[in-house]
């Protein structure tokens, strides 16, 4: 008659039940399988849990000044086109490029969330007593149609000016946006970014007041 051979060698008969240790044994194995299969769904879900919702700080800022970049990248086109000064080529070159590649970023980022491009909420939503940064339902610093119009119109020493005092409201606009983004979000990317706005905008306004010194002495 044929016996079982249990792990601590000791033999069984058929139809004998097996030791309580191995009977732990097997219990041990299946735990620990379990614990794996739901530390891999954990994996895979806790990522999507904890990634910005769509009335999130980070969603609101990257809506809002994917707009915002939208109207410099504008502004700065049309400087590019029309100005006659180099400073004035190169800096609106250098903004047009490095705010539409930010564009690119926050869009895409967006995307990674599974959050549309644009939200239902309020422009400035995202920043608590903001009510009084918007006026007549432009964000901080955005210019008016009016002055895009004038702007579009504008030559010579005039188109340099209005291009120079108009970014220069505009970026600090931006500045606000971003620095407040920087204290109130946690998401490494939107930290990055919004900091990496700060700086390079603040750089920007110092070369602006400069331009526009050379450009009304002129």
């Amino acid at each position: 008659m044929s016996t079982d051979v249990t792990s601590s060698g000791a033999r069984t008969a058929p139809g004998e039940a097996a030791p309580s240790g191995s009977r732990f044994g097997y219990l041990g194995v299946a735990l620990l399988l379990v614990g794996l299969l739901l530390g891999v769904a954990g994996g895979l879900v806790l990522p999507r849990l904890t990634q910005p919702g769509d009335d999130s700080v980070e969603a609101g800022f990257l809506r809002d000044m994917s707009t915002h970049h939208a109207q410099a990248v504008e502004m700065a086109m049309i400087a590019h086109a029309g100005s006659d000064t180099p400073q004035i080529v190169t800096l609106s070159a250098d903004i047009a490029t490095t705010q539409q590649a930010q564009i690119g970023y926050m869009q895409s980022w967006l995307r990674d969330w599974d959050l549309g491009p644009t939200g239902s909420d309020e422009p400035m939503a995202w920043m608590p007593d903001a009510e009084g940064s918007i006026v007549n339902g432009l964000m901080p610093g955005m210019a008016t149609s009016e002055q895009m119009a004038a702007l579009r119109k504008a030559t010579g020493k005039d188109l340099d000016v209005q291009f120079l005092t108009l970014m220069r409201a505009h970026h600090l606009g931006g500045v606000h946006m971003a620095q407040e983004a920087v204290e109130l979000s946690d998401e490494e990317n939107v930290d990055w970014i919004a900091q990496s706005m700060v700086t390079a905008q603040q750089g920007e306004i110092q070369l602006i007041d400069s331009l526009l010194k050379q450009v009304q002495q002129s």
